[in-house]
This record gives structure tokens, sequence and C-alpha cells, in this order.
């Protein structure tokens, strides 16, 4: 197993990185006051998706006192996006809606360019533009969503970032990230950008505001970063949400890449592109023969057709028949296929649809600085 953020592989143990990463599992008690404020839970929540968190508890405490917490999230634009992607955005949308929330959406789009060898400053852009449709799309308020744009929002973040930057050392780095001397300056500065929206808007009310951050759990160490400095500037530490990652086509395990197109769906592609994708790609839990199939059932748990039906199938009923109907044998994997492509083909038209009407949107969700 290795996680950081920018690289994940191998069979991932959540419960051993809710230990290495010193996370809390979601409990019950948790569970049920995000229900009495939001009315329901989401089904993330409900089936352990959204699965750790750091002081959900505390950011609940001062929500019901009346100093309620604004969202953080984002998206390093370096490529189309994923249903992968789509995972913590579906959830952070759910919380904006739930919790009236006010939401800080950054697109750090000098990340990247920073790590990747091949990756020009224009890429960037053009997939800023591209990635900008895809948030617009998932129905996020314009008023109460502002987007944080690295490059061009400078003159509101360098200067907190400074601050922030003063109080982490090089040596803090390299334990978090396993940096070594060969790293470039902009990859050991880059952690005091991504930690700037978890303090901008208490920095510019002059008051301290809470923030929750919902993000997979790779980008966990930017964060235990922030929220060791953040007191040490004046500020609240963030309290972050962290879900699991929907896995490759491919395969159970690890988490779906963007740049490996066979493991991958984009949240542009079209019906033709899905149907093919899961017919050929999807990692099957059938047995060897359809004689075997019905006579010993398939597995569930490892078939990924029914792992990403727990991400996209909101009703539980559902998905509980499909569960029990695959591993009697009742259920082939070629029909279990077909039940996700079909899913998956309403989801992504409907969005594809939203994503069209975006494109005169994007002036709404800048901020005023």
């Amino acid at each position: 197993m290795k996680i950081d953020p920018w690289n994940v592989s191998g069979e991932i143990d959540y419960n051993k990185l809710i230990k290495e990463f010193g996370t809390e599992k979601i409990d019950s008690k948790l569970l049920g006051r995000i229900k009495k404020h939001a009315g329901e839970l989401h089904h993330f929540l409900r089936r352990g998706i959204f699965f750790s968190h750091r002081d959900m508890n505390w950011a609940l405490d001062e929500y019901e006192k009346g100093n309620k917490f604004y969202l953080y999230t984002g998206r390093s634009p370096s490529g189309d996006m994923t249903l992968g992607h789509f995972v913590p955005l579906l959830f952070t949308k759910w919380l904006q809606d739930k919790f009236n929330a006010e939401l800080l959406f950054q697109f750090p789009d000098e990340e990247k360019f920073l790590f990747k060898e091949n990756l020009s400053m224009e890429d960037t852009e053009h997939y800023l533009q591209e990635n900008m449709l895809d948030v617009i799309a998932m129905g996020f308020n314009p008023k109460k969503t502002k987007f944080l744009i690295d490059t061009k929002h400078a003159n509101a973040m360098y200067k907190p970032a400074c601050m922030i930057a003063k109080k982490i050392t090089f040596s803090t780095v390299k334990a978090v990230f396993g940096f070594d001397n060969s790293y470039n300056v902009g990859q050991i500065f880059y952690t005091a950008m991504q930690s700037v929206p978890a303090m901008l808007p208490s920095y510019l009310k002059g008051k301290n505001i809470p923030c929750v951050i919902p993000y997979a759990i790779d980008q966990d160490p930017h964060f235990r970063i922030a929220r060791d400095v953040l007191p040490k500037l004046g500020y609240y530490k963030p309290a972050a949400i962290h879900s699991v990652f929907l896995p490759p086509l491919t395969g159970p395990s690890g988490k779906m890449s963007a740049s490996d197109k066979s493991s991958a769906i984009y949240l542009t592609d079209n019906e033709k592109t899905v149907r093919n994708k899961i017919m050929k790609y999807a990692f099957s839990g059938g047995r060897a023969s359809i004689e075997e199939h019905r006579k010993y059932g398939g597995n569930p748990d490892v078939d990924v057709s029914y792992q990403w039906l727990r991400f996209f199938e909101e009703d539980d009923k559902k998905l509980k028949g499909y569960y029990d109907d695959y591993k009697s044998g009742k259920m082939l994997t070629g029909e279990l296929k077909q039940i996700l492509a079909d899913k998956l083909v309403r989801i992504l038209n409907e969005h594809q649809l939203r994503r069209e009407k975006a494109k005169g949107l994007i002036k709404d969700f800048m901020p005023d600085f």
C-alpha cells in the first residue's frame, strides 16, 4: 500500500490508514448528529464511503452555537475529470444543500505543473476551463460558491501563504511527503498554498469561521500540516471528512487514475464509450463459466461493477438485491455490468446537459477580490 497526494497503489487497508494518519472512524454517534441537522444520511455515509474524519464533532458543536462552518474542497486541473473526482464533489454538494454552507472551491492550477515534467502552464489553463464547467455542472449554488484559482487570485492568497510557509520547515515537508533535496522550490512551497483556503475567509473577515474539508484520504498530508500551522497563526484547525477511493475499472484495489484510459470513465465520455469500457474492462467477480457461476455464485466484494454501484446506486434496497442475486448466482456478470452501464449513462447524460449550460456561468463563481 502506497498513498500520498500524488500516488495511490496497492491493496488499501482503510482501518490501517486511520491508525497511521491519526484520524477518527465515523461512528454511529456522529452519523446521528449529522442526520439530526441534515434530516437524512447521504448514502455515502450509510455505506461507509465517507469513513473517517477529523474534528467533525467540534464543527457540529460550533454549528449548533450558530458559528456555521464553510466548506473547502478543490481540484487540481491537469486532465479531464473522472467519476473518481465526481465522488467527493457529490458529497460536498449534499453538505452545501443540507447545511446551507458557503463553499470555497480551490483550483490549484500550479500544482501539477510543478509536479509533472510534461505539463505546461498552457495545459493547466486549458484543463482549468474544462474542469470549471464540470464543477458548475454539479449544481453548486453560485451565490454560495466561489472559485479560488491560485495563479489568478494570488493577490488574496500570497500574503497568508507566506504566513503559513514561515511556520513550515523543510524537515516537516520531507517527513510528511517524503521529499528529498531533488524536489523543486515550488513543490516545497505548494503545501502552503493548499492550506490558504482553510483560513482565508477568517483572515479576510477578521473573525474565526470553522472550516470543513471533504476529500479523498490521499490528500490528508496537506491538511495535517494546515491543522498544525493554523493555530499558531491564531486560526481554527480545519475539520475534515474523508472518502475511500473509487477503484479503477480494471481491479478492486487502488484508485482510479485519469492517466489510464482503460481504468477510468471521464465525465465527458459518451454513451458508447461508457458501455464499451464497462463491458471490456470492468473486473469481474464471476466464475470461470456460466454453469459454475449459477452453481456457486459470484463475489460482489471484488466485482468492480458492484463496487461502483455502491457509489452510484442510491437505493439501498436495489443495491442489496444486486448483491444477493450476484452472490447466489442468479445474476451473471454481464447483467451486473449492464445495470452499471445504464446507471452511469443516465448520470453522465444529465451531467453533460448541465455542463453545456455552464459555459456562460463561470463569471458567477468568481470572487470579488
